[in-house]
């Protein structure tokens, strides 16, 4: 009977201690991610997420909110995939969003085509239709997150919204 409660005294020992290493190897392995976005943060430049807004469409407040989110989502869905890294400085820095103007859809297809030719993440919304504008009218443009001097180059001068 003492080998039996000697054996499981040891078990219990050895799993709990086991778990422990487990918890704190996960622990210091995701505080070297963050300070390894944090110091490639710190080595370039801020992030951003830009919303390109048409005001051309007359869109009501809720409409462009509603399109803007559509356009945030885009955009961090195929950072996700693209850019994790610095999705991750995004993240971890406040995840800035700057929404801007412009007033044609001639003019948003060609913010659009440049921040693909810069390799920067897009996200080109189109709405559905059924409540204020025409189906498939593009509404709103996503461009980033990504270093905010590269995403000056592209949407630096439009204004804010």
């Amino acid at each position: 009977m003492d080998i039996n409660i000697s054996f499981l005294t040891g078990l219990g020992c050895g799993i709990c201690l086991g778990i422990s290493l487990f918890a704190i190897r996960n622990y210091f392995g995701s505080a070297t991610k963050a300070a390894k976005a944090i110091k490639k943060f710190a080595s370039n430049s801020e992030y951003k997420l830009v919303l390109v807004v048409r005001t051309d469409l007359n869109m009501s407040k809720g409409k462009i909110a509603a399109q803007c989110g559509h356009a945030a989502v885009g955009a961090f869905e195929k950072a996700q995939t693209r850019d994790p890294e610095g999705l991750n400085c995004w993240q971890l820095t406040g995840q800035a969003k700057i929404a801007l103007k412009i007033d044609s859809v001639e003019e948003i297809k060609q913010i659009a085509d440049n921040a693909k030719q810069m390799g920067l993440i897009t996200s080109l919304i189109r709405d559905a239709g059924r409540t204020q504008i025409a189906p498939n009218s593009i509404t709103v443009l996503g461009v980033g997150p990504a270093p905010k001097d590269v995403i000056d180059k592209v949407t630096g001068h439009l204004k804010l919204l």
